[in-house]
């Protein structure tokens, strides 16, 4: 793989008393769609949050470009171009689409380009276009999640933190809205750390991957070889073998570490 614009290492980070992540370490390439996957409750989003400088570690490092970043406020870290999409959307409800999309720039100082930005927002979420003057919060789900999306990209960033973009959106939105990230990553050369429990589409739409357990990097590979791995088959993405009688079994679960 390439060089890597992101370097995560070591990285312990706690709520509370509880560690929720342990001693996780990860890369992400320059120009690639880096993927975690895991059940709910694995430390995926606890991961972002300290990437982003939502949360602080108690130990390891972050380096973003070559600069250690843990520790550092959120719009500091924002600022040096690391965009988060959160899990939820979180858009401003009674903002209207434009006015997200206008917030998403807040930092920049290159006024004349934004809205040359916010067109090509509208290129590839045509529907925010027609919702322009609606405010945020009257868009459904999928329309929310496009719009979060669109709000980080006005913020031209090099790197994308994408939180399980699929949550609760129906099979055809999550289709589209994967087909735009796949977009951006081949035609913007969008850098992408995409955090996800839809195993599926993920390993479809990610270069290399990453399982999460308890707060612990379990297997790592490519997308590819990950999908023909038993336990991932069997675990993430529901497929059982076939028994030597014809009758489907499950494996028992292996354990990783």
């Amino acid at each position: 793989m390439s060089a890597p614009i992101l370097q995560v290492s070591n990285i312990e980070t706690y709520y509370g008393p509880i560690m929720a992540i342990r001693g996780v370490s990860l890369s992400v390439p320059e120009g690639k769609i880096v993927t975690v996957l895991g059940a709910n409750g694995a430390g995926k989003t606890t991961i972002l949050k300290t990437i982003s400088g939502v949360m602080d570690p108690q130990k390891g490092t972050v380096t973003f470009e070559g600069r250690e970043i843990q520790k550092r406020d959120p719009d500091w870290i924002m600022r040096q171009g690391i965009a988060h999409v959160p899990e939820g959307r979180e858009v401003f409800p009674f903002l209207s689409v434009r006015e997200n999309l206008e917030m998403g720039a807040y930092t920049r100082k290159d006024r004349n380009r934004i809205q040359e930005d916010m067109d090509r927002v509208f290129d590839y979420f045509p529907v925010l276009r027609e919702r322009a003057g609606q405010a945020a919060g009257m868009l459904s789900g999928g329309e929310q999640q496009m719009l979060a999306i669109g709000r980080a990209l006005m913020s031209r960033p090099r790197l994308m933190l994408l939180d399980e973009p699929s949550l609760g959106l129906s099979p055809r939105l999550v289709s589209e809205i994967f087909t735009i990230i796949r977009r951006l990553n081949s035609e913007e050369g969008m850098t992408i750390l995409l955090v996800e429990q839809n195993a599926h589409i993920a390993l479809q739409t990610g270069d290399y991957g990453y399982v999460l357990e308890v707060g612990r990097i379990v297997m790592e590979d490519s997308c590819s070889r990950l999908m023909e791995k038993e336990d991932i088959k069997e675990f993430y993405l529901g497929i059982r073998e076939q028994g030597a009688r014809g009758k489907r079994r499950w494996k028992r679960k292996k354990t990783w570490r």
